[in-house]
């Protein structure tokens, strides 16, 4: 037998990843990671353009300094490195976007005017975009203003100084001008066109991480929603979850039925427990099934006893019709299970009122109280295995349909003397409706 394989490593994240992600608290909402992404992402971006500034300069000789550039670098990637060390992202997004609003400006001064200087301020441009992305339009516009400020006042020095300026300092080659336009122009734009992409490739995937969100919760809720419709009726389900109230209704007329398992100790004596479960489960899933088909409502099972009404959310008047077919076909599908002894039922069927609710406030069932509930269930444990017994109610509702036997008096302690008759089968009028239910039952 060969080793199992060790499992696969998971694909370590790239330094780009790694970056674009650092400072980011599990914490965090969406908003938050998505200012902390775009203005580590920004940094990078100008820091990368600076290093091609210095480049650049240093291959001008000695007629442009860089140190000034130079020292721009080293404020993004220290003041980076502070954030990343000690968090504070306030005060990270604060003094980095002074820094993109503020270096070009007094690079351009520097230098000289707005030609001699190739249109440097441009990259103040970063500060307001920076702050729209990262804060928030109404927090932004302050930076725009401030932005507009400098370059007014920039223009205006420019303007009021330009004699000054041309004769104090040392001309700058025409072509170095033109190539520094190109280089401010093409860099600035491709960094703002950078920052867009990427913060629309953001929400992109935050909106992807919603929608997964989203569906999951719709999925769960669905399977609460089918787990509570398990538990309870579906009107009964809708009030619950409207409002808190206690629910109890009366019903004037319900069929009740009530099957219990005969000789369930003699069968399950010999059985695991894990075998009393699979056959129990399997009967009644069976059952289950035939109830559903005829529209009736199961109400619980208790050890080896099945509990079913009809008329709660039904027609009252076809209730105990379909209460009848659900006993004579849970007495047919019980026989084709192969047990041995094979399965029989004692079954009791009662007609009158109840009433129903919702009991306790955790793990809450919905049940039935009532005489209607007692008669039913002392008729399925004094009736004869396979037999069904039905009080005088119900036999007056269902006589022109089904076949009974002679009505017999049968003396219940704490009730009397109660007429009660066998349910025989079907009558004249009464063949299986072709439900699938009726369709297990007769294939059963």
């Amino acid at each position: 037998m060969s080793p199992p394989r060790p499992p696969a490593a998971q694909k370590q994240p790239g330094f780009t990843e790694r970056l674009r992600n650092a400072g980011i608290l599990p914490t965090d909402d969406e908003d938050t990671r998505l200012s902390k992404s775009l203005l580590v992402f920004a940094t990078g971006l100008v820091s990368v353009a600076s290093a091609l500034w210095l480049l650049v300069y240093w291959s001008m000789g000695p007629r442009l300094s860089s140190s000034l550039t130079l020292s721009f670098q080293v404020l993004l990637a220290g003041n980076l490195f502070i954030y990343l060390r000690w968090g504070h992202f306030e005060w990270f997004r604060l003094t980095q976007l002074a820094l993109f609003l503020f270096f070009p400006f007094v690079a351009q001064w520097s230098i000289g005017n707005f030609i001699t200087g190739s249109g440097v301020i441009l990259w103040g441009l970063l500060a307001p975009i920076g702050a729209v992305l990262c804060m928030g339009a109404r927090e932004s516009t302050p930076w725009f203003f401030a932005y507009l400020f400098l370059t007014g006042l920039t223009g205006f020095f420019d303007y009021y100084l330009a004699d000054f300026g041309s004769a104090a300092s040392a001309p700058i080659p025409v072509r170095i001008s033109v190539i520094f336009f190109v280089l401010n122009f093409a860099t600035l734009s491709t960094i703002v066109f950078a920052l867009l992409r990427f913060s629309v490739g953001q929400k992109r995937q935050a909106q992807r991480r919603l929608q997964q969100a989203h569906a999951a919760l719709v999925e769960e809720q669905d399977r609460s929603e089918r787990l509570l419709l398990n538990i309870l009726p579906a009107p009964v389900a809708r009030r619950l979850k409207d409002s808190n109230e206690t629910i109890a209704d009366g019903f004037p007329e319900v069929t009740v039925m009530f099957a219990d398992i005969v000789n369930f100790t003699r069968i399950a004596g010999d059985m695991s427990a894990e075998s009393v479960f699979r056959m129990l489960n399997g009967v009644f899933s069976r059952f289950d099934e035939l109830a559903e088909g005829l529209g009736l409502e199961k109400i619980k099972t208790i050890g080896d006893a099945y509990m079913v009404a009809g008329g709660l959310n039904g027609d009252p008047r076809a209730a105990p019709a379909a209460v009848a077919r659900l006993a004579l076909g849970m007495g047919e599908a019980a026989a084709t299970f192969q047990m041995e002894p094979p399965i029989r039922l004692r079954i009791g069927i009662c007609t009158g009122p109840v009433v129903a609710g919702v009991v306790g406030r955790k793990k809450f069932i919905y049940d039935l109280w009532g005489d209607t509930v007692n008669i039913a269930s002392r008729l399925s444990s004094e009736g004869h295995p396979g037999g069904i017994l039905c009080d005088a109610r119900t036999r007056e509702l269902l006589a022109q349909s089904f076949e009974f036997a002679s009505e017999t008096t049968l003396v219940l302690k704490g009730k009397g003397p109660l007429r009660v008759s066998r349910l025989l089968g079907f009558g004249t009028t009464a063949a299986p409706s072709p439900s699938p239910a009726s369709s297990a039952i007769n294939a059963g």
